[in-house]
């Protein structure tokens, strides 16, 4: 018989109701202290939201990212951000950066004089440098950058809550979303507290965890919803236990499959991605963390019908629309 890896026994027993008021409890107060912390101490916002310039550099030498930035390290600026650019299209001697400057307090972009500056600063370090373009962010874009990120982040739990709510029941729906809210919140609450910068690639790393987090609720819910069919005269709070035994080990290999290339992207993949990459990485951990202790429990909460026409197997109206 061939060997398998297993990360948990086959079957298991484990009682996750046995502290279902300290972890549940305790998710909902890391929640409050979230959006206290996002509040009070606020968000370190990127360039995207808080508006700056971007220059655009093309040089036959290769892009020196610790060049660039100690060359521009005595000029008066905001954050800057240097990354290189690729493109299948460019020619061999063809190297291009972006220059980003988020805009100092109190005003919308760098001013010319400075533009000028930070031109004159790159191109001594690199002669055959030379500036694409420059283009400048200001505030009111910022704005509206803001809003679409809270409107797309609202319209997939929106579209989260209706698609559960058909493929189940409103209670599931509550409880997943109750889950994905719990999984945001935190995970910008941790950026607030540890000012980790926050821009549109940190709302593209959101939008991902909602997926994510929302595909193991789905499952853990899935093979409840056979289990009350099986299993009619159980009391919901242990075919609940028992449904998330048996997708312990489906839970963990996935989620830990997934974080052993986070983790590696994370330690190895530079300044640029990490801040995204982190996002992920919690939200994972917490999406995991929420399907068992979170959702679960508000369904648990708000109850299930589980009448002569549920017993009988009656399919819902909508339980048999594809996943």
């Amino acid at each position: 018989m061939a060997w398998r890896l297993r990360l948990v026994p086959e079957k298991t027993n484990i009682d996750f109701f046995r502290w279902q008021w300290v972890t549940f409890g305790g998710s909902m107060l890391l929640s409050v202290v979230a959006i206290l912390a996002w509040i009070v101490i606020g968000l370190n916002f990127g360039i995207d939201f808080k508006g700056g310039t971007t220059i655009r550099t093309e040089s036959a030498q290769a892009v020196d990212v610790g060049g660039y930035r100690a060359a521009l390290e005595g000029l008066p600026l905001g954050d800057v951000l240097i990354t290189e650019v690729f493109d299948p299209s460019f020619a061999d001697n063809q190297h291009v950066a972006m220059v980003r400057i988020s805009a100092l307090e109190g005003s919308e972009a760098i001013t010319p004089e400075l533009v000028t500056e930070v031109e004159s600063a790159l191109k001594a370090h690199d002669p055959q440098l030379s500036i694409a373009s420059v283009e400048s962010v200001g505030p009111k874009v910022s704005g509206e950058l803001i809003w679409a990120a809270v409107l797309s982040m609202l319209a997939a739990t929106a579209c989260i809550l209706i698609y559960i709510w058909l493929r189940f029941e409103w209670q599931y729906s509550v409880g997943a979303v109750a889950a994905l809210v719990h999984d945001v919140f935190i995970t910008i609450g941790i950026f607030a507290v540890f000012q980790i910068k926050f821009d549109l690639a940190i709302i593209a790393a959101l939008l991902t965890i909602l997926g994510y987090s929302i595909n193991d609720t789905v499952v853990v819910f899935d093979r409840l919803r056979e289990n009350l069919m099986k299993y009619k005269t159980m009391p919901l709070r242990d075919v609940m236990n028992l449904t998330v035994n048996e997708t312990l080990s489906r839970t963990l290999m996935t989620s830990g499959t997934t974080l052993i290339a986070l983790i590696a992207m994370l330690v190895f993949g530079g300044d640029v991605i990490r801040g995204f990459v982190f996002a992920i990485t919690m939200g994972i951990i917490l999406g995991t963390y929420s399907s068992v202790y979170v959702a679960k429990n508000i369904v648990l909460m708000i109850g299930l019908d589980r009448s002569e026409k549920k017993k009988s197997g009656a399919p819902e109206e909508f339980a048999n629309i594809d996943a």
